[in-house]
């Protein structure tokens, strides 16, 4: 099997639906460009495409990316709901590794909706409905919407097994608020204290609103090459190295713990973060900064004890010594991750890509993550694939 390189990253701002300027194509023409400048190549180079997006049309995939060139190379069209961004990713590394392609693009985009994520169908089974049906075994349903709901169900399981508090979850909310100010893409790049994380309008206990992702819009692409590729084009200097990956889809698991944990894919991330980092041959406690999946604060803090950064039932001790920010033994989500930065479903995956590729090349700028060498990419799907991804310097 090929080893394999990110040689060029990019992404537009994350905005508000509804205030961005142009459309779905001028975004990811705009950051198609950019990670082709950013690889210093020509888009007649790119021998395939995988193009993520949730709510288009069938062949928006294509269409975003006319702009870029009609070169006639495969364009697949790629939709696995929030974890489509890597998916496309995931796809776009497998073609290099397998050999069926030196150089590819990943590109993902949104052009999303003001407000909570609804239905788009209704006349036909739910892709989530054993989701909801479990949970309303789980626990009453309640007047908040769905996705929150969900993940506050798993932050409410957390306290009562494990004994965090609702604190836990508003430090992670004002951490990610905290990082973002130095993030120019982000959608948002405010600073709250404490407090106010905690007094903001509440969603669903324990969630309040800014602890929650908004809905955005925007565009990430990323370029994968072969080191065959590298050696052609004399491109060592700049790539970054995916040395582990998997995309790993829900398990009995999901429906057989009578847990709003396990519906929210623990055991997804669990094992895909076990496939990544044994395929890397490293343990997460090498990892330098980690970008992973904090649609809600919950999430985040549950997700650190599916990665391995803490024990089961301790995600909370890691708040408690304020360990995932700057200081701490890993930063996690430098960006201000996607309750700051914004999550455009097609988009966060590789905009979680471009901020590691940055912190590894060195040039996060303020945010920079001091000895960066390892990286670690989490982003979730429910309904459902969780993607995890390792990346590492090359040795010089």
């Amino acid at each position: 099997m090929n080893r394999t390189f990110v040689i060029g990253v990019g992404m537009t701002k994350f905005d508000k639906p509804g205030t961005k300027e142009g459309d779905y194509p001028d975004w990811a023409l705009e950051a198609g460009q950019k990670a082709l400048e950013d690889a210093g190549i020509s888009y007649d180079l790119i021998e395939s495409a995988f193009v993520g997006y949730c709510y288009g049309e069938s062949t928006s995939g294509e269409r975003a990316v006319y702009g870029l060139g009609l070169s006639g190379i495969p364009i697949i069209n790629v939709n696995n709901n929030c974890s489509t961004g890597s998916s496309a990713l995931y796809l776009a590394r497998q073609s290099v590794k397998g050999g069926l392609a030196d150089c590819a693009l990943a590109l993902g985009f949104e052009k999303m909706e003001k407000g909570s994520l609804g239905m788009k169908y209704t006349d036909r089974t739910q892709p989530l409905d054993k989701h909801f049906m479990e949970l309303t075994q789980i626990r009453p349903w309640e007047d908040a919407p769905p996705a929150p709901q969900i993940f506050g169900a798993a932050g409410r399981e957390h306290m009562e097994k494990y004994g965090s508090k609702p604190e836990h979850f508003a430090w992670i909310g004002f951490k990610n608020h905290k990082h973002s100010v130095n993030n120019p893409y982000a959608q948002f790049q405010d600073e709250y204290t404490l407090q106010e994380i905690q007094d903001a309008p509440e969603i669903y206990s324990p969630l309040t609103k800014l602890q929650c992702s908004p809905t955005s819009d925007g565009s990430g692409a990323a370029i994968v090459a072969s080191e065959k590729f590298l050696d052609e084009h004399d491109l060592w200097g700049q790539a970054i190295e995916i040395t582990g990956q998997a995309l790993v889809t829900d398990t009995k698991a999901t429906f057989d713990d009578d847990s709003a944990i396990s519906l929210v894919g623990y055991e997804m991330s669990r094992l895909a973060a076990e496939q990544a980092l044994n395929e890397a041959g490293t343990g997460i406690d090498e990892v330098d900064v980690v970008e992973l999946h904090d649609c809600f604060s919950a999430n985040e803090l549950i997700t650190y004890e599916a990665l391995g950064l803490a024990e089961r039932g301790h995600g909370h001790e890691l708040v408690d010594a304020e360990a995932t920010t700057y200081g701490g033994s890993t930063v996690v989500n430098p960006s201000g991750g996607l309750i700051s930065k914004g999550h455009p479903l097609g988009a966060t995956g590789l905009a979680q890509c471009s901020e590691l590729t940055w912190q590894l090349r060195g040039n996060a700028d303020a945010r920079q993550v001091e000895g960066a060498g390892k990286a670690l990419q989490h982003n979730i799907g429910l309904g459902g694939a969780a993607v995890v991804t390792v990346y590492e310097k090359p040795a010089a």
